[in-house]
């Protein structure tokens, strides 16, 4: 299990968008290197909800309990922030029964690419 825990981890530390987990209660359990460095803070341990006003607040507990209802409800657009070109989305974490542990906040960047195809650096 120790090491499914640290390969997981690995990808969500390599993301280059920035990813926040929580749990039922909204504590942020985990946030990657790059949700760090975007809000310039580690809220680990924190609840999510002391970092969002009262109409946002609402609309992560509506969120959960959309969760909640069904297994089929797993995600949620919730924001669009044009000036740095990214969606923002509510996603349902499961556990292996398919009951509702948390969720996590996910930014999709949509600029294409400019990298060239398998570019490797040295």
């Amino acid at each position: 299990m120790t090491f499914l825990f640290t390969f997981f981890k690995s990808v969500i530390d390599q993301d280059a968008a920035p990813v926040v987990i929580c749990d039922l209660d909204h504590t942020v359990v985990y946030m990657n290197p790059a949700a760090v460095a975007y809000y310039h803070t580690d809220l680990t341990g924190k609840s999510v909800l002391s970092c969002h006003n009262a109409e946002s607040c609402e609309r992560i507990e509506r969120v959960v309990a959309w969760f909640a209802a069904d297994r089929g409800n797993n995600v949620v657009y919730t924001y669009r922030n044009e000036k740095q070109n990214k969606d923002v989305y509510m996603v349902a974490l499961r556990d292996g029964a398919g009951m509702l542990a948390g969720y996590y906040e996910k930014h999709e960047f949509r600029t294409g690419e400019t990298a060239p195809l398998y570019h490797m650096p040295r």
